[in-house]
């Protein structure tokens, strides 16, 4: 349809957002972690950062990208030998000889932090701790995690496994786009199935925040001597999702629900979007003299509350249309601005067809009207 305009000027409306009455915000947090960062998980804006960028021992957080590689697997039976459960710390409890399947495994790691578990599936999936350990550091640099080095599937301490708070809210906003990981992660209990024994054992997850903190959809704990106490926690409301990262800080659970409180505060859903564009346009040589144009629905977006008054919206039409134009065809766009950025943008469609209009006039009439001359 756009080959068939002899003028391509593109007709631009610019609507400035309509006014908003911020709230007020929360104080910015303070916290007593060694290391953090809060982010909206959209497009990663950092809402809050301390020592983002600073390596540091990451713990049992480190199940984050071991669950996500398991649950990235075929599923299969995975039967349990000695080797895999020689772990200390936190278990799921599983003995040789247990039987049970690699995404079970999984839910061991995101619930009660088994370093069994994570041990297990890392020897089915590769052979060894090591190897296994090698495939972590490749998602880690596909991910772009470059501040990030894994050495053991667990998190128990070793010489330079280590990440920064920054690199495990990039990890966590990626993992919880797993389907699978995102329920897992999220559940208060999760129900694992042993086919031997033959038997289902309830697991408590160990992130009290799912029940402390209002719209926590997930996170993973980590402790050790060394790392400190180590949590990652997402949450959403009303349409905006965060995640937080703290990194050796010993009131963890206090300064995740200060850090949430404090970015949903600070944020506001932008849904002009989601209101779908009606407009029409002229018509030459059709068979009416204009087509109505429709949009689709939109995605909401998170911006800042100072932000909202600054969103443009930007409608890309050209000034009219030759016939034939086709119904549904893409005629324009619809685009939402903030600060020089692209938010979102929509197609713009005819709604209807119009066809070319049928001249009747005879092949005289037609000459005479060419002359000016009236018949």
């Amino acid at each position: 349809m756009w080959k068939r305009l002899i003028c391509f000027v593109m007709g631009m409306v610019v609507c400035l957002a309509s006014d908003a009455v911020p709230a007020r915000a929360a104080d910015q947090p303070s916290g007593s972690a060694g290391a953090a960062l809060l982010v909206e998980t959209d497009n990663g804006r950092v809402l809050f950062a301390k020592n983002a960028q600073e390596p540091r021992a990451m713990a049992s957080t480190t199940k984050i990208m071991t669950a996500l590689l398991a649950l990235e697997q075929p599923d299969r039976e995975i039967t349990i030998t000695e080797e895999m459960i020689r772990a200390e710390g936190s278990s799921m409890g599983l003995r040789a000889g247990d039987r049970l399947s690699l995404h079970e495994l999984a839910a061991g790691m995101l619930s009660v932090s088994g370093n069994d578990a994570a041990n297990a599936a890392a020897i089915a999936i590769d052979g060894s701790l090591s190897a296994f350990a090698a495939r972590m550091n490749r998602r880690a640099a596909e991910l772009g995690l470059t501040q990030t080095h894994f050495v053991t599937p667990s998190g128990l301490d070793a010489e330079g496994h280590e990440t920064t708070a920054a690199d495990l809210a990039r990890l966590m906003r990626f993992a919880m786009e797993n389907e699978l990981f995102a329920s897992l992660c999220g559940s208060p209990q999760v129900s694992v199935s042993f086919e031997e024994p033959e038997e289902t054992r309830t697991y408590t997850n160990h992130n009290k925040l799912l029940t402390l903190l209002e719209g926590c959809i997930g996170g993973k704990t980590g402790y050790t001597k060394h790392a400190g106490r180590c949590l990652v926690s997402a949450a959403e409301r009303d349409g905006i999702r965060l995640v937080a990262v703290t990194l050796s800080d010993p009131d963890d659970w206090n300064d995740h629900m200060a850090l949430m409180e404090y970015g949903f505060s600070e944020l506001e859903l932008y849904t002009e979007p989601q209101t779908a564009y009606s407009g029409r346009l002229p018509v030459t040589g059709g068979s009416a003299p204009f087509v109505s144009v429709r949009g689709e629905e939109g995605e909401a977006f998170p911006v800042l509350q100072e932000e909202a008054q600054r969103v443009e919206c930007r409608v890309e039409l050209p000034p009219f249309l030759y016939a034939p134009v086709h119904a549904g065809s893409q005629i324009g766009s619809l685009s939402y601005w903030l600060d020089g950025e692209e938010k979102c943008r929509m197609p713009l469609y005819a709604g209807q067809e119009i066809t070319v209009r049928q001249d009747d006039r005879s092949f005289w009439e037609k000459i005479a009207s060419f002359f000016g001359l009236n018949l």
